[in-house]
């Protein structure tokens, strides 16, 4: 793994982006895999590592998330900064086309870049979001987003991980040590903190209401994967069902046990990924 920043450019001036690369620099097929909303790129680690041997994997801290800077001007936290970014990204790969994993909110922003005319996406693969969000799963989460918590010990943050991100399915012990590991730091009073800015939740000031994205879905045309956790409040079983019937030529998998959102950390959760990422149809 090797580890880069940029700077990119916003409303409020420039902005640096960390992001993280796997495989032969000189690789033409790049995937890039967008974390979810108060995640990070190293969410990845165990995915771009199965699939370094055959692509150059790009995992970037969306601004705002882990060792990325902070927006000055917190209203600007949204989809069309992060899609900015990412093109900014992308252009830095020097990539003409790339594969996209995106969970949660990564896979939000996958669709919206899928969606332009002209997209160097080629395939997509959405992990536990889809064309529609209802508001319940929305108010589970303006619950926890955005509070500033601080931990005497690791071992306390890595409770409350485990808490907070119970969604992610029954995961080893190794796999939460590492989920926590690179989502907290410690501060100057040797207290350890979350690695993401806790304006984020600037985005769940107002009222809440589900979130309509059926015309994103039905514009784009891309091969695309979508994943469900089996038990996900997120993306609901009917939401999958409609959107089956309407948008791209998609293949669903659905992994039982999980909620919002599979974390593609296990073997299970993996093959299926590279296989539709190395499908050629």
């Amino acid at each position: 793994m090797r580890e880069h920043s940029f700077n990119s450019l916003g409303p409020g001036g420039f902005h640096r982006v960390h992001y993280y690369e796997w495989g032969d620099p000189q690789n033409p097929r790049v995937v890039l895999c967008v974390h979810g909303l108060t995640r990070n790129g190293r969410d990845f680690d165990l995915l771009a590592g199965n699939l370094s041997d055959r692509f150059r994997v790009i995992c970037p801290d969306v601004i705002g998330r882990g060792n990325s800077g902070w927006l000055s001007d917190k209203e600007h936290y949204g989809y069309p900064q992060y899609c900015a970014d990412m093109a900014a990204l992308i252009a830095r790969s020097g990539a003409q086309s790339v594969d996209w994993v995106g969970t949660s909110m990564g896979g939000i922003i996958g669709m919206l870049m899928a969606s332009h005319a002209g997209t160097p996406v080629r395939r997509l693969v959405i992990n536990d979001v889809g064309a529609f969000i209802p508001k319940a799963a929305l108010e589970r989460i303006k619950a926890y987003v955005g509070k500033h918590v601080t931990f005497d010990s690791f071992d306390e943050a890595e409770t409350y991980v485990r808490f907070v991100s119970a969604g992610f399915g029954p995961l080893t012990d190794d796999q939460w040590r590492h989920l926590t590991e690179t989502s907290v730091i410690a501060d100057d009073n040797g207290h350890y903190v979350l690695k993401y800015d806790p304006s984020l939740s600037h985005a769940f000031s107002g009222p809440i209401s589900d979130v309509d994205l059926w015309h994103v879905w039905e514009s784009l045309s891309c091969p695309t994967l979508l994943i469900r956790g089996g038990e996900s409040d997120l993306l609901l079983a009917q939401t999958v069902e409609e959107m089956m019937r309407r948008g791209p030529r998609t293949r669903v998998i659905e992994f039982p046990g999980v909620g919002h959102a599979p974390m593609l950390m296990s073997d299970d959760q993996i093959r299926p990924v590279r296989e539709f990422l190395l499908a050629e149809d």
